[in-house]
């Protein structure tokens, strides 16, 4: 995963400051975990590291490159929303692959990143049934954007501590 840097973050709307002068830096390789109150600008300071959202002032680098003014689709950033997008008529595996097949991937490469991302994220049993319930339906939103192994990837659920068996494991096993 790539280093975020957020340095003098702020994002109102109006005269309502969702988020003051925030900073804060997470390595490489490193979990970092917003905490606070509903409403305290934790979603709204992952949506502008996402480029969801603007900021009204301060700059995101993400290794070192300054992304403050890029589109969503040009940072390299994978982000799982608190309601998860999965399309109901579809299985598991289906919703991890529908992205990549809009980008035009070959069937084979499909299999494999769907695969690959099912078993990173524990969830390999869950590629076929339909139906899942609310318990499921979490870990398999997660697993919904095996995109272009984004350098970063963010997590916006306020009840993240009860899924954490579901969570990646870092890739030198710590």
């Amino acid at each position: 995963m790539a280093e975020i840097r957020v340095e003098n973050l702020q994002k109102s709307f109006g005269s309502f400051n969702a988020v003051r002068n925030s900073n804060f830096v997470v390595e490489d390789g490193e979990f970092l975990a917003l905490l606070g109150p509903s409403g305290c600008g934790k979603t709204t300071t992952l949506r502008m590291i996402a480029g969801l959202e603007l900021p009204t002032s301060g700059q995101i680098l993400l290794d070192g490159s300054d992304v403050t003014m890029l589109r969503a689709r040009d940072r390299d950033i994978a982000f799982v929303f608190q309601l998860f997008a999965l399309y109901p008529h579809m299985n598991v595996r289906k919703n991890m692959a529908y992205p990549l097949v809009n980008q035009g991937m070959p069937r084979d490469e499909i299999r494999t990143r769907v695969e690959e991302t099912a078993r990173l994220l524990q969830i390999s049993h869950l590629l076929e049934p339909l139906g899942l319930g609310p318990c499921r339906r979490r870990p398999a939103a997660r697993g919904a954007r095996p995109r272009d192994r984004p350098a970063t990837g963010l997590l916006s659920d306020g009840r993240t501590a009860r899924y954490a068996r579901h969570r990646v494991p870092r890739q030198d096993g710590a």
